[in-house]
């Protein structure tokens, strides 16, 4: 707190100039009254005391303070404050406005899209990335992206189309028996005493079995 000062004022009667005149008062002021000198007020210089912030509040050593509204925190020293800045949130990449009246800057208003590659989506758009992977700009500004699970193709020589993800068999199932391609439902001679036919494809917990006949002469 600051020096307190007192004024006094004294009110003193003066005698009568004549008969019949009323008293006139002088006011006389006292001197004014401290419980310290002046000397006890001048500051000086003061580092090596205390610390003063923006407001002028005094802060003894070892006390932590915020110098202004807008600063970080700092600790009073014999060498003067000294001020650490805080390791601050990370401010979101989406954030479209960005408040720095304090020591960290915080985010206060959030875009409502995603961007993603340098483009920007609406909230729940769907798009692809290339012709597996599919992505979706969810509800959180975030993209989240999945690949597609193709199924084995029913040949042995699938061939990939443009703006397609799987593969697929051009000219329908087929299978090898030894080097030779097999085309479904047809009989194939793979040498003068062995003839093969593929026969059909059968799917069974995500494994792929292969059924060939072969006839074979000797036998």
């Amino acid at each position: 707190l600051g020096p307190i000062y007192i004024t006094f004022l004294l009110l003193q009667p003066l005698p009568p100039r004549g008969p019949g005149r009323a008293t006139e008062l002088t006011v006389v002021v006292a001197a004014e009254y401290s419980s310290k000198t002046e000397m006890d007020y001048e500051f000086g210089d003061y580092r090596g005391k205390w610390c003063i912030d923006d407001h002028g509040f005094v802060y003894g050593i070892g006390e932590i303070y915020y110098p202004s509204p807008s600063a970080c925190p700092c600790t009073c020293t014999v060498d003067g404050p000294v001020c650490i800045r805080p390791k601050c949130p990370r401010i979101h990449p989406h954030c479209t406005r960005i408040r720095y009246k304090g020591c960290c800057p915080v985010c206060e208003a959030m875009a409502r899209v995603c961007v993603y590659g340098g483009k920007t989506y609406r909230l729940l758009e769907e798009f692809r990335l290339s012709r597996c992977e599919r992505c979706r700009c969810e509800a959180n500004r975030e993209v989240y992206c999945s690949i597609s699970d193709c199924p084995a193709p029913h040949c042995v020589n699938p061939t990939y189309e443009p703006n397609r993800c799987c593969p697929i068999c051009k000219t329908g199932p087929n299978c090898f028996a030894g080097n030779k391609v097999i085309p479904a439902g047809e009989r194939v001679n793979i040498d003068e005493q062995t003839v093969c036919c593929f026969v059909s494809w059968m799917a069974w917990l995500h494994i792929l079995f292969l059924h060939v006949t072969c006839l074979n002469d000797n036998k």
